[in-house]
């Protein structure tokens, strides 16, 4: 699974790189450096949504510090589930 956040201007100042820091260090946590690669990107289009990160096909928007770990479980821990 590749996950890209967007480095785009906006969500560097909304904190892209405290999400790939975190998404770097959950993924070591959790073993899924086999499974899950990192990736930055330019814009997603959700510029005014807070950082925005692809998971797969999904548009994920608002990834803050504070809902990091609700988006990871929901939306890369549910996709790798299925």
């Amino acid at each position: 699974m590749d996950i890209f956040v967007c480095i785009g201007s906006s969500c560097h100042l909304k904190g892209s790189y405290d999400i790939i820091q975190l998404l770097n260090e959950r993924i070591r946590r959790d073993g899924l450096e086999d499974r899950v690669e990192v990736k930055g990107s330019f814009c997603l289009g959700h510029c005014t949504d807070g950082v925005s990160m692809r998971v797969g096909d999904t548009i994920v928007t608002g990834v803050s510090r504070e809902n990091f770990d609700d988006k990871f479980e929901e939306y890369v821990l549910g996709a790798l589930e299925r």
